[in-house]
């Protein structure tokens, strides 16, 4: 006379799904894109021009330094009769100091290039 417990059954518990966004909410950055509306037309036209502003300041700084590397050296005819190791030292600016200006307008352009797209991929991918 010994009665067995019964075993309960196994019952799934879910939530009905719901809609993430009513109804109205406002599209997402990369689905207006997708669509190639207005407004994202707009957001691709701003990355464009940020792109374009940042190109046009470092390459303005680029140009203004190594153009004055030369009023320097006119300004001040003393520094062509100074050597160094027996070159002149207009040489060693003009040959060696435009490598290290060169690579650190790179460096700040891809930095700020990868900035500004990071940006725009944070705005887009912002569902």
């Amino acid at each position: 006379m010994h009665d067995s417990p019964e075993v309960p059954r196994r019952v799934r518990v879910t939530a009905p799904r719901t809609a993430a966004r009513a109804a109205g909410a406002s599209f997402p950055v990369a689905r207006e894109m997708a669509e190639q509306s207005e407004v994202g037309q707009l957001f691709v036209a701003s990355l464009i021009r940020s792109q374009l502003r940042l190109a046009l300041v470092v390459a303005g700084g680029f140009l203004v330094i190594l153009i004055g590397i030369p009023v320097l050296l006119a300004l001040f005819p003393a520094i062509n009769g100074v050597t160094i190791l027996t070159v002149p030292v207009p040489w060693l600016l003009l040959g060696l100091g435009v490598y290290p200006l060169v690579i650190g307008c790179a460096v700040l352009y891809v930095r700020s290039a990868s900035r500004n797209e990071r940006r725009f991929q944070d705005l887009v991918d912002d569902d």
